[in-house]
C-alpha cells in the first residue's frame, strides 16, 4: 500500500478560510437580541443559524476538499456526503439551543463548544469516508491534536460571541470561529495520509469533484446571500427593530398619560398619588439579587444603571459589571416600583442618574450611558414622553 503524496491549492485555501468566516458571521448575527423576541420567532431564527454555521462548516471543508491535489483520480459518495451536511447542522442547532434555551452560564459555554468542536470533527470524517478510490489513514496522535484543537478552539468562539452579546463580540467571535473551523480541518489532514483503493464501498452514487465543486459552488452562493443580509442588519441601529410593535401593544396609555405631563416626574416620590395604582410600592426592595459564582450576591439598586431583560431573567448593569439576576423585568419592575427607575422600553429600566445623553430618532430614542458594558437604551415610541419628561428634555 504507498502512502501518495498531495497539495493544496493556495487560492482554494484561502478560499475555505472565507467561507468559514462568512458562516460564523452569519450564524451569530442571525442569533443577537433573541430574548427580545417570541418563542416562536426564536426557534425559527435558531434553526436558520443552524443552517448557516453547520452549512457552513461542510461547504469549508469540501472547498478545501477541492483544493487537494492528489494524483489519482477520486469520487465522492453522495449519501455520505449529505449526511455529513445534515450532521453538522443538527449538532449546531444543538449547541445553539442550549446557549439560548438554558440559563447561559461558564458551564453552558464550554458546553456548547465543545459540543460544536465534536461536532465539526465528526462532519470532516464522515465527510472524508465518503471519499471512493482512494482512503484515508489515521494516526492516534492525529486525531487527538485534532479533537482537542476543535474543542479548545470551538468552545473560545462561542465563550467570545456569546459571553457579551455586543457587535464587538460577535464579529471577534466571528474570526475565532472561521479559523477554528478551518485550523481543525488542516490539522486533522496534516495527521493523515492517502491511499489508492480498488474496491468501491458506495452506499448512495458516486459524485466527482466537478460535480462537487457545482454543488459548493451554489451552497457558498447561498451562503454568501445570507452574509449580505446579516450584514446590511446588523450594521443598521440596533434599537429600531424593536420599537416598531410597541404602539399596537400599548395603546391606551397615550391619551392617559398625555394630559399631565407636568405631574409626573414630580409625582415619583408621592406616595399618595401612585398608591392606588401602585399598591406594590409599600413593599418595595432597596437591594437587587445577582448571581456570581453560584452564590446569590446583593446589590444597592442607586448602584444600578440599568436592568435588561434576557428571557426570563434580567441582566443589570453598574458602572463596571454586567451581572446575571435571577429576577424577569416585569418582577424587577414590580419589586423596585416607581423609583428611581424608568421604564424606556418592554425589555429595559433605567437609572436617569447614570444617562449621559438623549438622541430623538423621529418617533423614538435612546438613551447613553458612559458604561463600558451598555452604551444606549432604546427608547420606545409610548414611553418617549415620560422618558424625556424624566430627563428635563
Amino acid at each position: 500500500m504507498q502512502i501518495l503524496d498531495y497539495s493544496h491549492n493556495t487560492l482554494l485555501v484561502l478560499a475555505s478560510l472565507l467561507v468559514a468566516t462568512m458562516a460564523g458571521f452569519t450564524g451569530f448575527s442571525l442569533t443577537k437580541g433573541l430574548s427580545e423576541r417570541s418563542f416562536a420567532h426564536r426557534k425559527i431564527l435558531i434553526a436558520l443559524a443552524a443552517v448557516a454555521l453547520g452549512g457552513g462548516i461542510w461547504s469549508m471543508h469540501f472547498v478545501a476538499m477541492l483544493g487537494l491535489q492528489l494524483p489519482i483520480l477520486f469520487y465522492y459518495d453522495a449519501a455520505i456526503t449529505l449526511a455529513s451536511a445534515l450532521i453538522a447542522i443538527l449538532v449546531v442547532g444543538s449547541a445553539l439551543l442550549i446557549l439560548h434555551f438554558w440559563k447561559r452560564t461558564a458551564g453552558t459555554l464550554v458546553l456548547a463548544g465543545g459540543i460544536v468542536g465534536l461536532g465539526v470533527l465528526a462532519m470532516h470524517y464522515l465527510g472524508m469516508s465518503a471519499m471512493e478510490l482512494c482512503q484515508a489513514l489515521y494516526t492516534p496522535t492525529g486525531v487527538a491534536l485534532a479533537v482537542v484543537s476543535s474543542c479548545v478552539l470551538n468552545t473560545a468562539a462561542f465563550a467570545i460571541a456569546y459571553g457579551q452579546r455586543t457587535q464587538r463580540n460577535i464579529v471577534v467571535g466571528t474570526l475565532f470561529f472561521g479559523f477554528a473551523v478551518f485550523a481543525v480541518h488542516f490539522i486533522a489532514i496534516s495527521g493523515a495520509d492517502f491511499v489508492a483503493v480498488d474496491d468501491l464501498t458506495e452506499v448512495g452514487p458516486l459524485i466527482s469533484n466537478e460535480v462537487m465543486a457545482i454543488a459548493v459552488v451554489l451552497s457558498s452562493f447561498v451562503l454568501c446571500g445570507a452574509f449580505l443580509l446579516t450584514g446590511v442588519t446588523f450594521l443598521a441601529p440596533p434599537q429600531l427593530a424593536p420599537t416598531q410593535p410597541e404602539p399596537a401593544q400599548q395603546p391606551s396609555p397615550l391619551p392617559s398619560t398625555e394630559p399631565q405631563p407636568a405631574p409626573q416626574p414630580t409625582a415619583l416620590p408621592a406616595a399618595p398619588i401612585v398608591a392606588p395604582d401602585e399598591p406594590h410600592t409599600t413593599t418595595t426592595q432597596s437591594q437587587i439579587p445577582y448571581e456570581l459564582e453560584g452564590r446569590t450576591l446583593f446589590l444597592d439598586r442607586q448602584e444600578v444603571a440599568a436592568i435588561r431583560a434576557e428571557g426570563h431573567y434580567t441582566h443589570i448593569y453598574t458602572k463596571k459589571d454586567k451581572l446575571f439576576c435571577v429576577w424577569s423585568i416585569t418582577e424587577a419592575e414590580k419589586r423596585l416600583g416607581p423609583t428611581p427607575f424608568i421604564k424606556t422600553h418592554r425589555s429595559y429600566l433605567v437609572n436617569p442618574a447614570f444617562v449621559t445623553g438623549f438622541e430623538r430618532l423621529k418617533d423614538n430614542g435612546v438613551c447613553y450611558f458612559d458604561i463600558a458594558k451598555l452604551s444606549k437604551v432604546p427608547v420606545s415610541r409610548s414611553r418617549l414622553r415620560a422618558v424625556r419628561e424624566m430627563l428635563g428634555v
